[in-house]
């Protein structure tokens, strides 16, 4: 890749971030196309792309860029997470699990991590293995104690003894 086709493709992906940001993401995709297809995209693109087909609620689509920028690029947990995230919104919490599984072998000091892959576990049923989870993210961010009451995904293990004693420890 020549020096300015380089720069050209770093202009393209601000411009796409720009419209991320914007909520714009159609406009997204269409700056992205401009690089020539996903063929010739990297990581980076591959994970805008990604993204803009999330906030388009296409998660099925979304899913090919995002897994193929995680085989890129699998210490970038911005990606596993919103493949995660996708994965999630499919239905497909085993695979929504495996995906947040890799996040936090990526980055295991991250609460983020930790919170997504209890709010996973907990739909699934796995109580002790989503306790696991959870409290290591409140040892690592208590803040995230504010996110547990209004959080659906733990409606599961909500009345759960152990559950009750991990969220109502004040810190």
């Amino acid at each position: 890749m020549t020096m300015h086709s380089r720069v050209r493709s770093r202009q393209i992906q601000t411009e796409a971030e720009g419209y991320l940001d914007l909520g714009m993401p159609y406009h997204a995709l269409e700056a992205l196309d401009r690089l020539g297809g996903p063929e010739h995209f990297g990581s980076h693109s591959l994970f805008l792309q990604g993204e803009a087909l999330r906030e388009l609620g296409r998660y099925l689509e979304a899913v090919v860029p995002l897994e193929r920028a995680a085989q890129i690029a699998p210490s970038n947990v911005q990606i596993w997470l919103s493949l995660g995230w996708c994965q999630k919104r499919l239905g497909r919490i085993h695979r929504a699990v495996d995906t947040m599984e890799q996040a936090v072998a990526a980055k295991p000091e991250l609460p983020i991590v930790h919170y997504n892959l209890a709010c996973y576990l907990s739909l699934l049923g796995k109580k002790n293995r989503a306790l696991i989870h959870l409290a290591e993210a409140l040892i690592l961010d208590p803040e995230y104690r504010d996110l547990i009451d209004a959080e659906r995904d733990f409606d599961p293990i909500r009345d759960d003894a152990q559950f009750q004693a991990i969220t109502s420890i004040i810190v």
